[in-house]
Formats: C-alpha cells, sequence, structure tokens
C-alpha cells in the first residue's frame, strides 16, 4: 500500500433472489440469497486485509446493496461507520422488463434486442406501466422525490446521468480530502462510476463487467480523484479493467 494515499473501495452486492430466477431487477427490492450473504462476507474479510483506514460508507437505498455493506463492515468489526443512502447509487432501472424473466425475454423479443437493451449504452427498454406493480413511485423511499426524478426506464448513459453529479457534488470532495471511503451498489451504477474514474469510452464501457463480491480498489494520492492505480482484490475472480487514464 502505498504512502499518502487515499483509496475507495467499489463493492457490487453479492447474489439477489431475482439474480438466481434470472429476472430483471432494477429498482425492485429484493434481498440477497445465501450465496449473496457469503459474497459480502467474503467482500468485507478482503477489504480488512487491505488495511486502509475506511472512513465512511455510501450506498443505494436497495437492501441488496445496503445488507452487503452490513454484512462487509460486520466482517471488518466496522460497524460504526458513518453510512450514507442515496437512490442515486441504485441500480439502473430496467422499466418494463423489471420482474421478467431474461430467457424468455430473449426467446420474445430476440436475443439481439435483449442484448440492446440490456448492454447498448444509450438505447434504454420500454418504458415501464404505469399501473405497473413495480412502479416506484408509490414506494415511500422516493416520495421526496419529483416525479422528473424518478425513472420510467434507463440506459446507462442515463444512470450515470444521475450518478455523475452526486459522485461529484458528494462522494469526490470527500476522497480529494483524504477521506477512504467504501460504496456498496450495483453493477450498473458501478459501471457509471468506473466509466468516470477510468474515462471509459461509450462504446468501451459496454464490456465491462463489474464482478459480485469482489471489492475494486482505486487509490489516489491525497488531494486528487485522477486513480493512480486499480485493482480487484481477489485476482481468481477479477475482471478485466480499463487502463488507468494518463495524467
Amino acid at each position: 500500500m502505498s504512502e499518502a494515499a487515499t483509496f475507495l473501495a467499489l463493492v457490487r452486492h453479492g447474489q439477489s433472489e431475482w439474480n438466481l430466477q434470472n429476472r430483471f431487477t432494477g429498482w425492485v427490492d429484493v434481498d440477497l440469497t445465501d450465496k449473496g450473504r457469503e459474497e459480502a462476507r467474503e467482500a468485507g474479510g478482503l477489504l480488512n486485509a487491505t488495511g486502509v483506514d475506511f472512513v465512511g460508507c455510501y450506498t443505494s437505498v436497495q437492501k441488496r446493496a445496503i445488507r452487503t455493506l452490513w454484512i462487509a463492515l460486520d466482517e471488518m468489526d466496522r460497524m460504526w461507520l458513518p453510512t450514507i443512502k442515496c437512490w442515486r447509487l441504485n441500480e439502473r432501472h430496467y422499466g418494463a422488463l423489471t420482474g421478467l424473466d431474461k430467457k424468455e425475454t430473449a426467446e420474445k423479443h430476440g436475443a439481439e434486442q435483449v442484448k440492446i437493451w440490456r448492454r447498448s449504452f444509450d438505447t434504454p427498454p420500454p418504458p415501464m406501466p404505469e399501473d405497473s406493480p413495480y412502479d416506484p413511485a408509490r414506494d415511500p423511499r422516493y416520495r421526496d422525490l419529483a416525479p422528473s426524478e424518478i425513472p420510467r426506464a434507463e440506459s446507462l448513459k442515463t444512470t450515470l446521468q444521475r450518478v455523475e453529479p452526486y459522485w461529484r457534488e458528494e462522494i469526490a470532495p470527500r476522497a480529494a480530502r483524504g477521506e477512504s471511503l467504501i460504496i456498496a451498489a450495483h453493477g450498473n451504477s458501478l459501471r457509471a462510476l468506473v466509466k468516470l474514474l477510468l474515462d471509459v469510452s461509450d462504446s468501451d464501457i459496454v464490456e465491462v463487467e463489474i464482478p459480485t463480491g469482489n471489492p475494486l480498489l482505486f487509490e489516489f494520492a491525497r488531494g486528487s480523484t485522477a486513480p493512480r492505480a486499480a485493482r480487484y482484490l481477489d485476482d481468481a475472480r477479477a475482471e478485466k479493467l480499463p487502463p488507468i487514464p494518463e495524467k
């Protein structure tokens, strides 16, 4: 570990109940499976082994991310760390696909179309119907949001549009002050952060995958939020990372 460094750990939640059922989840608040809880414990052990003095945490308002953070902090004996929850770190909203079986959806609409909805940067799925039982507008955790802030569907591009200001206005200033932080969130909200931190192009970000329960640790020089190093803590389950941008 480098001297005079600040660290940011990104942790994707472990396997959820709808991950196991192969369903589009998005903003639906499903919990972790037993495997997901074990992945969270492993993430906590990996974070603890770094020896980083984390001082605070961020997570979404969805229980699979919140519980992942709880379990990881328990494993680190750091459950006392201050934690801020924000909807801007939620998973991408999957619109009308929410709740559907992924295989059946591909059979109905064609694998290529579903791949575009799932993996393209700027093509969202069809919007969620007003009468959907999964409509977050009726969820009390979002009652203080303006109607325009509650999406009907999101692409990675629109997910990035809500994540970026939160990073720049809330999280990045703390990192620049030398505070090492943990963010426990979701595959797409974390991909948005990786796009920002590593300046990944719109075309290349579609190939970036964030593994569950394997923390991605960024290292910054004190006073900076330009990464000078990034690595997954479990090499055996690491995904390929885009290169660190040249300074």
